[in-house]
């Protein structure tokens, strides 16, 4: 798992937590089951059987693969719609390619990421290009939802794509964890995403036996999705591991506990940190739509059928076949 590495000895390190600190507590592990998605690439549903005001801001989460793909067997999504939400789409390993109907697009690849303000409705396709198609090889990222405030819900349509290269690194203080802001600011340290709900994700990649304590908001959720490898969360160690997600209680910094011994195919713990301020509005999702109430739903519904989410682009690009 690649994503954007460097030497945690020559970056800046993050404070240590005050020694009167409150660190978070777990209030609850679960298992995310395996499913797919588009037309038809591996998914783990992250935050399946968690409830939605643990969540909040955020509603929903696929870590796409990790899947070493064959030759022809790469997949994505074909063109369709959204309302009401932002998508965060991160790939560690692989490419995907993004176009819209309001003139995104780009390539994410190697730590990129991309923010999509869905707003008031857009038409968009994530795929992979020719290239991967035909070759085949590895792929895994996650697309992350984050649901838009009420009064924001009928933004107009809007595209951030960032480099792997734009992402903020630091180290923990002994220098064991390489931590990857993409979106927020943690600890001083602030990460290209902008989004229009106040929310934190930050990738980090803990060497065996390490240990991350990291300043954390309190007026912020806080969620530790294990990607990859396995140790523990929390006060007491609550054991994690690859496709498990921690729910924690109040506190100003998160722990997080690599195992000593790690397997060959998972040689570090790998982690995705997320929270955000809960904006305690009522959710109503439908497929692609996220929104207040059932008539909005409709709405949605209504709009999309009439071609009021904008349309495919002349030339657009479409699902490679192999």
């Amino acid at each position: 798992m690649p994503a954007v590495t460097a030497d945690t000895m020559t970056l800046p390190r993050l404070d240590a937590p005050v020694p009167t600190g409150r660190p978070r507590p777990v209030r609850s592990v679960t298992t995310a089951p395996r499913g797919f998605e588009g037309e038809g690439f591996p998914v783990r549903r992250a935050f399946a059987g968690v409830d939605l005001a643990d969540l909040d801001p955020f509603v929903h989460m696929d870590q796409m693969g990790e899947v070493e793909y064959g030759v022809g067997e790469p997949k994505g999504t074909p063109w369709h719609p959204h309302r009401g939400f932002e998508t965060f789409t991160y790939l560690m390993e692989g490419t995907f390619l993004h176009q819209d109907s309001h003139g995104g697009g780009g390539v994410i690849e190697n730590g990129g990421t991309q923010y999509m303000t869905a707003g008031s409705g857009i038409l968009h396709i994530e795929t992979p290009p020719e290239s991967l198609v035909m070759s085949g090889g590895l792929f895994h990222g996650i697309q992350l939802w984050i649901n838009l405030p009420r009064a924001k819900k009928w933004l107009a349509p809007a595209y951030q794509p960032l480099e792997g290269t734009d992402v903020t690194l630091a180290s923990s203080t002994d220098g064991g964890a390489l931590v990857r802001v993409l979106a927020g600011t943690v600890a001083g340290h602030t990460g290209p995403g902008r989004s229009q709900s106040p929310i934190a994700i930050v990738h980090a990649t803990l060497a065996p036996g390490a240990r991350l304590e990291l300043p954390w908001r309190t007026d912020f959720n806080a969620l530790v999705y294990a990607l990859s490898g396995t140790g523990a969360v929390g006060p007491l160690g609550h054991p994690v591991e690859g496709g498990q997600l921690a729910v924690l209680g109040a506190g100003d910094h998160l722990v997080v506990d690599a195992a000593p011994g790690q397997s060959a195919a998972s040689p570090t713990l790998e982690v995705l940190l997320l929270g955000g301020a809960p904006l305690r509005e009522p959710v109503v999702q439908y497929g692609p739509f996220v929104m207040n109430s059932r008539a909005e739903i409709i709405q949605a519904l209504e709009d999309y059928q009439s071609g009021r989410f904008g349309v495919i682009p002349e030339g657009a690009i479409m699902p490679h076949r192999a």
